[in-house]
């Protein structure tokens, strides 16, 4: 969930996003490890009075520059491509919602329960919940439960966005973009437009209610 003044991710509710933080931080380290090393040699250089004549033909000291920066490239390549693949993964969803873009709001589609659709606009009543996130009707889904997005516009490019899942899928006139989920707990989920769409595009707020899948069985199915 957002928080006032947060400079780290929102709390993961899934595990794409997990291995997204666990990456993020994998990264943060490498690159203090290089800030460290050249910090050292930036400073020990303008400190130390002495001079090597060899150095400027360092067969060596040219090795290891070359060759350190590749490895650090694939210690980030490697867990890179990995979790790529891992978010383009598609295996039998179990539920399909049909997402479309509009100015300023969103229609959604329960697809395989025959559900007719419905839109979603930001609330007039600001006073509850969170500011501009607030929904007069929320997506609801099942926790634990494989979902496939299918994500369009009516009129312009928008983006729709779920920071704590992990998920950013743009939405564009004429073409489908699919995406797949899964939350790991329940709770209310909030989003917006990532994508400058006109006036109001800061009033296009996106918000998910995940309820246990036999609740969501007995009363949405």
């Amino acid at each position: 969930m957002p928080t006032w003044g947060s400079l780290y991710f929102q709390n993961s509710s899934s595990a794409v996003m997990e291995q997204l933080i666990f990456f993020h931080d994998h990264t943060m380290m490498i690159m203090i490890m290089i800030m460290i090393l050249v910090g050292y040699v930036l400073i020990s250089s303008c400190i130390n009075k002495f001079y090597n004549l060899g150095l400027f033909e360092g067969q060596e000291m040219e090795s290891i520059w070359t060759v350190l920066p590749a490895v650090f490239l694939l210690m980030i390549a490697f867990p890179s491509i990995r979790l790529l693949y891992l978010m383009e993964e598609y295996e039998y969803p179990e539920m399909t919602i049909k997402v479309l873009g509009h100015q300023w709001y969103w229609s959604y589609e329960y697809s395989d329960l025959g559900f007719s659709s419905f839109d979603s606009y930001m609330s007039s009543n600001q006073e509850n919940l969170f500011r501009l996130l607030n929904v007069d009707n929320s997506l609801v889904v099942p926790y634990n439960t494989d979902v496939r997005m299918i994500v369009s516009s009516m009129d312009v490019i928008h983006s729709w966005t779920i920071p704590s899942l992990g998920v950013k899928v743009d939405a564009i006139p004429g073409r489908l973009n699919q995406l797949s989920f899964m939350f790991n707990r329940v709770g209310m989920f909030v989003g917006q437009c990532s994508e400058i769409c006109g006036a109001n595009h800061s009033f296009m707020p996106i918000m998910i209610s995940v309820i246990p899948r036999l609740s969501f069985l007995q009363g949405w199915v």
